[in-house]
């Protein structure tokens, strides 16, 4: 590492909330000088910087000593959150006031969408944001037996390393899971094969925390016994993983259910603790009636929901549509969302289907038939191979058989919405109507948003 004595001032902040600056330019050069990202900086911010890793473009390292603050800079609410070795790396952002947070992710957004897809939304929607402490209902916590300090860590991984964090508590986790972390650390310990158990994956419903333990072995009756007697005194449901996420099976049969329920439209969704559902229940609940009220499905209307899931947002349009299809990759999902639909009444009103959305082309896009509304949900990945359908489709006949007029894309990844937007106004003949950021992950870099394509007029032949 080498420190450096030159003041630098902060310009904004990147993906990874790191601060960025410029260093001087040198002696008879024009423009700015090299790049460097900073660790634990905010934009406005006047600081000195201990480098840690230096290339020919760019440097990077951590603030030393900041000579003026920023005026959205507060005190961090978890004591395990920072810059000093073994600071937990769950949160990057901790630092930087929650409202600036958002008006941050708003802005990497924007950026994304014009450099990235030469797009610009036609109006920016009021940001999506909700609790900003113990909102984390899902969490991947890892286990490691320490045998240099004879204890089990239970928690997430130090900033930059694969080492777990020696954690007694997570101000982002629900504040009953939170209180848990000293009791979990204690109770792996006193399992037969410590050793053997790399992670613990929380899943809480509105009523019922599920964890979810992997273990590379299998369980002794004494460590069943010990974790059935966690489950009494705290009053969580303990599931087994001996392999992948399909082998996970409740500890007791009797255990109650996981759900998680929509009020504004009367929906319950029953799911499996390693069943993807979204981290933060409070934002998913204002996400779902804002994507529903901003595809506005009519009476008479068709709408298909792409890369469905449970059908989290199926149900819900199922409710205001006439019917909706629900597209899936796994068959397993299908049969699920099928289930669900049926246990809130829904099944006469919607239907699924499985196919493998990241290979469509236009020829099997155009089989799926006539849609006036689309919903989009992808993963990380995007949904490149449906919007590249529809643009080719475009060039076809059958494009105003099947070409919807709405798409409302819900995106966790502002880099792989902006490639997609970018074909849907450049290629499809869609322009961005709307788009606006939701702080599923506050004090995190993650960056969710939402964003309204409308179908273009079509010109009408010469005659």
């Amino acid at each position: 590492m080498s420190g450096g004595h030159e003041w630098l001032e902060v310009e904004s902040l990147d993906l990874e909330a790191q601060g960025v600056a410029h260093r001087a330019p040198a002696e008879g050069s024009e423009g700015q000088g090299k790049v460097v990202f900073i660790e634990g900086a905010l934009p406005g911010e006047r600081v000195q910087v201990q480098v840690s890793r230096k290339k020919n473009s760019w440097e990077q390292g951590s603030v030393t000593a900041i000579a003026r603050e920023s005026a959205q800079r507060v005190r961090p609410a978890c004591p395990h959150f920072g810059l000093h070795a073994g600071a937990c790396g769950g949160c990057k952002m901790q630092h930087l006031h929650p409202a600036a947070q958002v008006a941050v992710k708003q802005r990497v957004l924007e950026d994304n969408l014009w450099h990235l897809g030469k797009v610009k939304p036609g109006q920016m929607l009021p940001p999506i944001a909700g609790p900003s402490w113990g909102y984390r209902y899902r969490a991947r916590l890892s286990v490691r037996h320490v045998l240099k300090k004879g204890q089990v860590l239970v928690g997430f991984h130090e900033r930059k390393s694969r080492y777990v964090a020696d954690m007694t508590s997570c101000a982002v986790l629900p504040p009953r899971v939170s209180g848990l972390l000293p009791a979990l650390r204690e109770l792996i310990a006193g399992m037969t094969r410590c050793d053997r158990l790399p992670q613990i994956e929380l899943a809480a419903g509105d009523d019922v925390v599920a964890l979810v333990l992997r273990h590379l072995e299998p369980l002794a009756d004494s460590d069943r016994e010990l974790l059935c007697g966690f489950a009494r005194r705290h009053q969580v449901v303990w599931w087994l993983q001996p392999g992948g996420p399909d082998t996970a099976a409740p500890l007791d049969e009797a255990s109650p259910a996981l759900s998680y329920a929509l009020p504004e439209f009367g929906v319950t969704m029953p799911f499996r603790p390693t069943d993807f559902t979204q981290v933060n229940p409070h934002i998913n609940r204002v996400l779902v009636e804002r994507a529903v009220r901003l595809l506005d499905p009519q009476l008479g209307e068709r709408t298909i929901d792409w890369f469905c899931g449970l059908g989290n947002f199926s149900l819900p349009l199922a409710t205001r549509a006439a019917t909706v299809l629900g597209v899936e990759g796994s068959e397993s999902l299908v049969a699920r969302a099928r289930e669900n639909a049926a246990l809130n009444g829904l099944a006469a009103r919607t239907s699924f289907e499985a196919a493998n959305l990241f290979e469509i082309d236009a020829i099997r896009l155009a089989v799926f038939g006539r849609a006036q509304r689309w919903l989009v949900d992808p993963p990380r990945e995007g949904a490149f191979a449906l919007v590249k359908a529809l643009a080719d489709l475009q060039q076809s006949a059958a494009a105003a058989g099947v070409a919807p007029q709405r798409i409302v894309y819900v995106s966790c990844n502002p880099a792989t919405l902006a490639r997609d937007a970018g074909l849907l106004v450049h290629q499809a003949g869609y322009r961005c109507s709307l788009a606006g950021v939701v702080n599923m992950f506050p004090h995190t870099a993650h960056v969710e948003s939402i964003a309204v394509f409308d179908r273009e007029p079509q010109s009408s032949p010469a005659g």
